[in-house]
């Protein structure tokens, strides 16, 4: 029975020595990301090609209205065959609009993710190198909300920033 204590007790100072030697960090990587330099030009990339995309947008509704203004000022002296046409016409440019919108969208996102990779991917490598230099267990994310005490915990903000060249 002593014995069997004493296994515990030295389990128990084992298992704590090991907890308390464990050293956490934590970073807000969307203050990160917003003070790199790439971001900016990243996002006037994404600005400028959604504004492409709105602009092809923009126009193909100006023909649509432009054919519908154009359908109902003509329709009293149209012919049913002419109005059939004109009416698939006018639909098939809705559809069309319709997929572009779709389309749009997923290329715009795509466009997005596949700008924004590379600058995630350098502060993801800056922070694991960080976390490895400094002797660190964990890091945590402060930017989405899921740490709820940090009191025993270190920002290494600063540590990443000078990783990255972005202090002064």
């Amino acid at each position: 029975m002593k014995t069997m204590k004493n296994i515990l007790l030295i389990a128990i100072t084992v298992l704590s020595t090991s907890v308390f030697a464990q050293k956490l960090g934590h970073i807000n990587s969307n203050d990160l990301l917003l003070s790199m330099p790439e971001r900016n030009s990243v996002e006037q990339k994404i600005k400028t090609y959604a504004q492409e995309l709105e602009n092809q947008l923009g126009t193909m509704s100006k023909e649509y209205q432009a054919k519908v203004q154009d359908y109902q000022a003509k329709e009293a002296t149209m012919t049913d065959a002419i109005k059939q046409d004109k009416i698939k016409e006018i639909t098939n440019l809705e559809t069309r609009i319709t997929e572009f919108q779709q389309t749009a969208q997923k290329d715009l996102q795509g466009k997005e993710e596949s700008l924004l990779k590379p600058i995630i991917d350098k502060a993801k490598k800056a922070i694991e190198d960080v976390a490895k230099e400094n002797n660190f267990t964990y890091i945590f994310d402060s930017g989405v909300g899921v740490l709820l005490y940090q009191k025993d915990s270190d920002d290494i903000m600063p540590l990443v920033k000078k990783k990255l060249g972005l202090l002064n």
